[in-house]
């Protein structure tokens, strides 16, 4: 299994191909390639290569799906005795990012098409009894 750790908008996720993430909000457009050069971690196979603070020559590649917005988060804010009441609320704004591909010094370690082939092979299939 191939994984890699990044480091967007302030935050450090762990990122698999094949799967989509919501991050801070990115300046592009949907369905437009974005790549991630931010890499803190890489580990192929057992094979860990761990940046001092990034690992140099890795890349991680991802699609835009959507821009949205995240649950609301209220603040309230009250003084005791004073009749003083401030109710906010916020709603961050997010990006849905899928991740494409995993690469490392140019060779590309994991990609999307080869995480859904094996996810395909090791999926239980029914067994008829006759």
């Amino acid at each position: 299994m191939t994984y890699a750790i990044i480091e967007t908008g302030g935050k450090q996720l762990r990122v698999e191909p094949g799967r989509f993430y919501d991050i801070e909000l990115l300046s592009t457009q949907p369905d437009e390639k974005v790549t991630i050069e931010s890499v803190l971690l890489v580990n192929h196979d057992g094979e860990v290569t761990i940046g001092q603070p990034l690992v140099t020559g890795a890349k991680v590649e991802g699609t835009v799906m959507r821009h949205l917005r995240g649950r609301k988060v209220l603040v309230y804010k009250m003084k005791p005795k004073k009749k003083t009441r401030k109710k906010r609320g916020h709603r961050q704004e997010i990006t849905r990012l899928m991740i494409n591909s995993i690469s490392l010094n140019g060779s590309i370690l994991a990609s999307e098409e080869v995480a859904n082939a094996t996810n395909a092979d090791n999926a239980p299939t029914k067994a008829t009894v006759e």
